[in-house]
């Protein structure tokens, strides 16, 4: 708050907002205010009145914060995954919201087979004017070219904001391996260690400055790379930081900035200089392989970059936070270069004076300082000096209190607050919020993000390409030349033929997009091509498990740990990962339903024949109430176009692919595209710029254009793990109560709640402040919303509705996964006594 005695903190995973007072210095809840699901920003429109945005519910909560208890007085509904906010304009007159340019609330056709369309928006309200009908009518909506914008930041007078596109890419994409027309020619080396000839491959290249498409040759050999700038039909502009101009009429995108850095977290301005800073991470794909590098190059322990950069007008200029760092040409690195490292920086603060960089290195557990002047000008010295390791471990957010002297951090490791003494620049508090996570997930997070305990330079952990467990959206070449081919034990579809087939795995594997770590159980073996088979796993032990247990090797073999983690400790991260799922797919009707062409495409893949041996569905097998969403974990051929066989792969994620459009190779039946947001595309390399181009190879040839046009879209809606109501909202005050678009929402709501077959869709509760009192409901088998105290009578939808509205009081309905409607309306902390009893 303005006076810095009220600290709002997000509770991500307990879909909650955290009051505390801050008047002591150590921060005293005062109250937990129920928002949408996964919150991941606050901001104050003023001091009576909080925005929060809900990642997971693709909404925003306007919350009265005069009284208490506070209450949602209203509910934004915005496009796909929102991720950030702020207010900016004469008076903070405007809200900025960052979101996906997708999803159900949005209101526009994405264009989902359209090239050259940016896939990021910024959604902007009038604060004083939100609109009356259901989720608000925003003031405008600018598109950004780029893919998924995350930060915001402004500069001191708010006549500008900034916006950050989170998966910008780094100017690489991937040639086709063009075997029809003789193959590509790749750098050495081309055999295993026992002299395997390898794949003919795919193979990623960069474009320079000179604005040439280059591979990255073979260094250790003298060897420079090749131009294949003739081969690649797509421009990558890669736009990664917007400029918006507030003191219009209306805002409108003015500038565009190229060359941040592949993954962008952050943005924060100097309030002195107006010099814009973006944490972001590097990604160095163009170099190949992992492993010792005896007979290559090797990324190991050294394949991200952790950096700040710079825009200072014009210039463009990346800081590595860790240019300490000596030894990348060993093994393993130092103890000293450990200490003074920071891994993975997010949020950012800025001192009053422009003097002060403070950012949280979520991957080093630390608070880091930082000289403005010097990191400007590259003469700052990473020093252990500057960091302050923080109590609960995986910092991720930073606010200052300059009056006091003094940083709140958010801490992901223990879902708690520290509190930063910056003139003693020490720990001297740190409070923990409720946390409903089970506690496998707890235990086992810090594998994922922790690069100190991860690798031996403190710079490497597994979220520099699995970002926040997901992906990064690009490819790597991962192979290790100084290994030898084994041979491949998983099963094959039944409906592949025995003939062609690859069973072998070739230890120079090619091009590879990152895949996430979502929805890995029931889907068998890992990898593209399954090659972390699994087949070692105890009895008891689920395939899935052991499979992921066999990355160990990567901690130092990628990594560039000084040994592989002990058995318990992999079993810790193995017991974390699988409990990650997909989120609802954007795409699909809240309702369920199916459009035309989706409905169409969903008959062509289930029931007519593909590659003249099986439907799509023979192969990529759909079946949510088996948790099956697009494989059943076995291998097909691929062919005499390719050496190499795969996994079949599962579905939920192709709407997140889309913004290639275009395939790099020599054949002239692929266009050139022009610019695209995006270097990569469909299949194990994210070669093909659509799913109708990868629908178009010769295994497809029993379907027509128009049904590969049909399944392209019914696939981009697939079902995930959740279903698409999951998450959704809607607030219902005494002015909406009877409007029909707010009826019509809150009947969807009520409706998926009540399904059970094949399995159920959700669960529906609610929330409302009424006389006072914070009180919560969960929606019944028959149909009444129980209240969270013993002794009152549940009551129906318009009898909670009228009762909440005659007492002045806003009512939010929110759907919530199956299992979790008790907990998220009732009983907090899930202990059998209800939470006002």
């Amino acid at each position: 708050s303005s006076n810095g005695l009220r600290l709002f903190v997000v509770n991500t995973p307990d879909n909650r907002v955290e009051v505390y007072n801050t008047q002591s210095g150590v921060p005293v809840l005062t109250e937990s205010i129920p928002v949408g699901l996964e919150p991941v920003s606050v901001a104050l429109a003023n001091d009576n009145q909080l925005w929060v945005v809900n990642h997971l519910s693709d909404s925003v909560s306007i919350v009265d914060v005069s009284t208490t208890p506070a209450r949602v007085v209203n509910t934004l509904l915005v496009g796909d995954e929102p991720r950030d906010i702020l207010f900016a304009g004469t008076g903070n007159k405007w809200a900025f919201i960052t979101a996906a340019h997708r999803g159900q609330n949005a209101g526009f056709d994405p264009q989902l087979a359209s090239p050259g369309v940016g896939r990021a928006d910024v959604w902007v309200y009038d604060v004083a004017n939100v609109g009356t009908r259901l989720g608000g009518q925003p003031l405008t909506r600018l598109n950004m070219f780029g893919d998924t914008l995350r930060g915001l930041a402004k500069n001191a007078a708010g006549t500008r904001v900034y916006a950050a596109v989170f998966n910008s890419g780094n100017k690489t994409t991937v040639l086709n391996e063009d075997l029809g027309n003789g193959g590509l020619t790749l750098p050495s080396p081309t055999t295993d260690a026992n002299g395997n000839a390898a794949p003919r491959n795919p193979l990623i290249v960069q474009k320079n400055a000179a604005g040439r498409w280059m591979d990255n040759g073979d260094p250790t050999r003298g060897v420079a790379g090749s131009d294949f700038s003739s081969r690649v039909k797509i421009n990558l502009p890669d736009y990664d930081v917007f400029t918006i101009d507030t003191s219009g009429g209306t805002p409108s995108v003015t500038a565009r900035t190229s060359g941040v850095g592949t993954t962008l977290f952050n943005v924060a301005v100097n309030p002195s200089s107006g010099k814009v800073y973006v944490s972001n991470q590097e990604a160095r794909n163009v170099v190949r392989f992992e492993g010792p590098g005896t007979r290559s190059t090797t990324v190991r322990g050294h394949f991200v970059e952790s950096r700040i950069t710079v825009i200072d007008g014009a210039n463009v200029l990346p800081r590595h936070l860790n240019k300490h760092i000596t030894s990348y040409d060993q093994a393993v690195g130092t103890a000293a270069e450990k200490a003074a490292s920071l891994a993975m920086p997010l949020e950012m603060a800025i001192s009053p004076d422009g003097a002060t960089m403070y950012v949280a290195a979520m991957g080093s557990n630390k608070l880091g300082r930082i000289s403005t002047s010097q990191l400007e000008g590259n003469s700052f010295t990473p020093s252990s000096s500057n960091h302050v390791t923080l109590t609960g471990g995986l910092p991720t957010g930073v606010v200052l209190d300059p009056t006091r002297n003094l940083a709140f951090v958010t801490t992901r490791g223990d879902n708690g607050v520290s509190v930063i003494n910056t003139s003693s620049f020490s720990e001297v508090g740190h409070v923990t919020m409720f946390n409903p996570e089970p506690a496998i997930v707890k235990a086992g997070r810090k594998f994922m993000y922790d690069a100190s305990l991860t690798s031996s330079r403190g710079d490497s952990s597994c979220s520099g390409c699995h970002i926040f467990g997901d992906v990064d959206h690009i490819a790597w070449d991962l192979g290790n030349p100084s290994d030898s081919r084994v041979s491949s034990p998983n099963p094959y579809n039944a409906n592949v033929p025995a003939f062609g087939r690859k069973a072998n795995f070739h230890p120079m594997k090619g091009p590879m997009t990152t895949q996430s770590f979502r929805g890995m159980t029931r889907h068998g073996p890992l990898h593209w091509r399954g090659d972390r088979t699994g087949v070692s796993r105890s009895t008891g032990e689920t395939l899935e498990h052991q499979a992921f247990e066999d990355f160990n090797v990567a901690f130092t073999g990628l990594l560039g740990r000084e040994s592989q983690l002990t058995a318990a400790e992999m079993k810790s991260f193995a017991d974390f990962a699988l409990e990650l799922v997909y989120p609802p797919n954007p795409i699909t009707n809240l309702d369920n339903s199916l459009t035309t062409i989706q409905a169409a495409g969903r008959n062509v893949y289930f029931n007519v024949t593909s590659d003249t041996v099986t439907t799509c569905n023979g192969c990529h097998t759909v079946n949510p109430a088996q948790g099956l969403f697009g494989s059943d974990g076995t291998m097909s051929i691929e062919g005499a176009q390719l050496d190499q066989d795969f996994k079949i792969p599962h579905i939920r994620n192709m709407y997140q692919k889309i913004g290639m459009f275009g395939t790099n190779s020599s054949r002239s039946v692929f266009a050139n595209v022009g610019d695209q947001i995006r270097g990569y595309g469909y299949n194990n390399a994210g070669k093909f710029g659509t799913l109708v181009q990868f629908f178009s190879e010769d295994v497809f040839n029993a379907l027509s254009l128009t049904q590969k046009q049909q399944v392209e879209q019914y696939v981009l809606a697939a079902p995930a793990d959740m279903n698409p109501i999951v998450g959704q909202q809607v607030t219902v005050t005494s002015a909406n109560a009877a409007q029909s678009d707010v009826t019509a929402r809150v009947n969807l709501l009520a409706a998926r709640a009540r399904i059970t077959s094949p399995a159920p869709e959700c669960e529906l509760v609610a929330k409302s402040v009424v006389g006072g009192v914070l009180k919560g409901w969960v929606l019944n088998s028959a149909g009444y919303f129980v209240p969270n105290m013993s002794g009152e009578a549940a009551v129906t939808q318009a009898a909670l509705i009228t009762q909440t509205a005659s007492a002045g009081s806003p009512v939010t309905f929110t759907c919530v996964p199956p299992g979790n409607g008790t907990r998220v309306g009732v009983d907090r902390d899930g202990n059998g006594t209800l939470d006002r009893d």
